[in-house]
């Protein structure tokens, strides 16, 4: 397993409808973040400047790469396109973060 994390801005005033959508994710969803061997996944909210932090656990043998192909995660992106910073293809802007220490 390898952890990883990532750096996403919310836009202004988002933070409670992201929660919102965050709390009903759609099932699917879950179930391709788990066919592509992603487990623990928290994202964490800096409320001063709506930064969100995002870290998870993935496979050896993850599937990550393939998700922006997979139309249920299109879908995901579009319904969250209008709470925060995307990239044309209105998949988040993410921001990787280098880990600089670990206390297991």
């Amino acid at each position: 397993m390898e952890q990883i994390a990532f750096r996403m801005r919310l836009n202004p005033g988002q933070a409670a409808e992201y929660e919102r959508r965050h709390d009903a994710i759609w099932p699917e969803l879950a179930a391709l973040l788990e066919e592509a061997g992603i487990s623990d996944y928290s994202i964490f909210l800096d409320e001063a400047d709506g930064s969100l932090f995002a870290v998870l656990r993935r496979a050896d043998d993850h599937g990550m790469d393939g998700l922006p192909e997979r139309e249920v995660m299109r879908r995901w992106w579009a319904h969250m396109a209008d709470l925060m910073a995307t990239n044309p293809d209105r998949s988040p802007v993410v921001v990787p973060l280098r880990r600089v220490f670990h206390l297991p």
